[in-house]
């Protein structure tokens, strides 16, 4: 077939949007049948190895043959198999023994498909793990200097997204950052519990290998061991079925779907805060906002993380449903729903964190902006500060309630129903009976002295918490994120 016509036939086939637009493809590969079946085969090799070291008779040539083959796949051939047999596992058995003629009789021996299949999934994950959790370090360090940079600039705060006390922009970025770290913990955690599945045989007992070493319990436990080590594996499950637990399975999605609960959040203030045009995610010079709206500047990248991270926290129900119907030591209607769900949770993972980390690496402020904001609500916030000003000055209490109540409800009929701005401050200075703070009423509405120890606290925090979690990743952290579409 020539190469256009290579081209149309993909074009006119379904692919997955996560591989064919979004995930990186680093990402892409590991879940590619190329590395699917490249696995198995070096599975098999590490099997036939350690059970030749254990004393059976597997020549070193036979061990050379399928060495020298592994990535030597025949994709038709292992397709016709599968069609004419209706089982994936022994499709590439033979299509394997094909090209290792001598190594034939050797090939999964003692083995059942869950020796490929699970054990294959689980070095998958790991290998995945170990590609988001840099990738997320880098998206904590971006934002760290982001919440650094901004530490002391005050923002107004929100509460049921209605104007509250003042914060910092900084601070607002420190919880986002507390949100990702934990999530950097909980990836590591379950990164690091991931155990292999090991030679356990067709219901979990051992029984296939107990019967090829002839009785000997110590040399399948030191098959396995071997095995396990050779795949890079230094805990392996004691028992099992013949899967390793669907838990397993939950456990991984789960903390990928808490991951996207935290980058959906992120990403959603981030669009509100478009809206409201004081900070904005990356806008390159040529990008369009709008087919129609020429003026328009919306936050695409923000908007492509939230569906994704929607779409990644829906995914974690279907692990959770396959572990709990598990009939006895297995059931097939596993198989299918996670080859789906499985890859779609790392996949959805690595594009939410490259395009989160490339808006992060791009945050555009506008002080301005955000400073017309607050002087909009802050001589409402004022109040109580202007109330304790007039006490110390001699002022009683609750007469000086009372007056600020009512040009509080004057200002704000200004505001709200015609439209001005707030004019308290103008009113409070009009007044005789606030004479005693009229030269004080400047400092009173300094915006930084309402934010409290906001500014201190994004400090110790990136300090205390934040700085040592990313130690480990310290020489990966200047990779740059691009996006391509």
């Amino acid at each position: 077939m020539a190469a256009e016509d290579v081209g149309a036939a993909a074009e006119a086939s379904y692919r997955s949007p996560l591989a064919s637009r979004y995930a990186s493809p680093a990402m892409c590969r590991l879940f590619s049948d190329q590395n699917k079946f490249r696995t198995w085969r070096k599975l098999w090799c590490c099997l036939a190895e350690a059970q030749k070291e254990l004393g059976l008779p597997i020549t070193d040539e036979q061990l050379e043959e399928m060495k020298s083959n592994v990535d030597k796949i025949d994709f038709k051939t292992a397709a016709k198999e599968e069609k004419r047999l209706r089982h994936d596992v022994m499709a590439h058995v033979h299509t394997f023994a094909l090209c290792c003629p001598k190594a034939a009789s050797i090939i999964h021996l003692g083995a059942t498909s869950c020796f490929v299949g699970d054990n294959t999934d689980l070095i998958i994950f790991r290998d995945a793990f170990d590609l988001l959790l840099p990738q997320l370090a880098r998206v904590i360090s971006r934002l760290t200097d982001f919440a650094l940079k901004y530490a002391q600039l005050p923002t107004l705060g929100f509460t049921h997204f209605q104007p509250a006390q003042l914060t910092t922009v900084g601070k607002r970025c420190s919880l986002w950052i507390q949100d990702l770290c934990m999530d950097l913990e909980n990836l590591k955690r379950v990164r690091d519990d991931l155990r292999f599945r090991g030679v356990k045989g067709t219901t979990g007992t051992q029984a296939s290998f107990l019967q090829l070493f002839e009785g000997d319990h110590q040399k399948v436990e030191e098959l396995e061991r071997k095995v396990a080590e050779k795949a890079g594996f230094k805990r392996v499950f004691l028992v099992t079925g013949q899967t390793y637990p669907r838990k397993v399975d939950f456990e991984v999605v789960s903390v990928l779907s808490s991951l996207g609960a935290s980058v959906h959040k992120i990403c959603t203030d981030i669009r509100l805060l478009a809206s409201l045009k004081e900070i904005e995610e990356p806008f390159e010079k040529n990008q369009i906002g709008s087919s129609a709206m020429a003026y328009k500047r919306n936050p695409m990248r923000a908007e492509r993380c939230c569906s994704l991270a929607r779409h990644l926290m829906t995914l974690v129900m279907n692990p959770l449903q396959t572990a709990s119907v598990q009939w006895f030591e297995r059931t097939l209607d596993d198989s299918a729903n996670r080859r789906i769900c499985l890859s779609e949770a790392f996949l959805a993972a690595d594009t939410v964190l490259n395009t989160l980390q490339n808006i992060s690496e791009g945050l555009v402020v506008y002080p301005k902006v955000i400073e017309r904001r607050i002087r909009h609500e802050l001589p409402f916030m004022a109040t109580e500060n202007i109330i304790m000003a007039m006490v110390k000055a001699g002022g009683n209490r609750q007469d000086c309630h009372e007056k600020i109540r009512v040009l509080s409800q004057e200002a704000a009929a200004v505001v709200k129903q015609e439209g001005g701005d707030n004019d308290l401050i103008v009113r409070i200075r009009s007044d005789p009976y606030f004479s005693p703070i009229h030269a004080h009423l400047e400092s009173l509405l300094d915006p930084s002295s309402f934010t409290g120890r906001a500014a201190q606290q994004v400090v110790t925090f990136v300090k205390e918490e934040v700085e040592p979690l990313l130690v480990p990743y310290k020489d990966v952290l200047n990779v740059e994120a691009k996006l391509e579409l």
